[in-house]
């Protein structure tokens, strides 16, 4: 595939992430620091992003399995898992935190199981889509072109 068609997807399916409300802008101001000198900051800061939350899902998935469960470290991953999928632009991500700290509150760990399950789809559909968005980034530096900038 040629590189204009290869950009042109790119642009297409960035749009898309943020048509469907996988993204926002937060997502473009991490591209916008991305230049010559570090042209993987993007992939590297996400990357560190997935790494926090395979952790913060796994603890979760522990402290809310406990015969007495702790809101208070349930509500402290969460809302790390919030400020983490924040400063990606991993908007449905934030979203279902902002849900699952509400449960927390309450104190209602039926609500909050439901939560985590919703929180992993969340996270795996972003990851999903964020790691073909890169494998995209990198068939088009590999054919010799740049990474074009979606502009809203």
């Amino acid at each position: 595939m040629e590189v204009g068609q290869l950009q042109r997807r790119f642009l297409e399916y960035t749009a898309s992430l943020f048509n469907q409300g996988l993204l926002d802008a937060q997502f473009q101001q991490l591209q916008q620091l991305q230049d010559e000198s570090n042209p993987d900051f993007v992939v590297e800061v996400v990357s560190l992003f997935f790494e926090d939350s395979e952790k913060l899902l796994n603890d979760l998935t522990i402290a809310i399995g406990q015969q007495t469960v702790d809101f208070k470290k349930v509500d402290a991953y969460v809302h790390q898992f919030k400020g983490s999928s924040s400063s990606i632009g991993a908007q449905r991500v934030r979203n279902a935190c902002i849900a699952f700290r509400s449960f927390c509150e309450e104190q209602n760990t039926e609500a909050c199981m439901r939560c985590l399950l919703q929180l992993k789809q969340e996270y795996s559909l972003v990851k999903d889509k964020l790691q073909d968005l890169f494998r995209l980034e990198q068939q088009i530096v590999e054919a010799g072109g740049a990474i074009p900038m979606l502009e809203y």
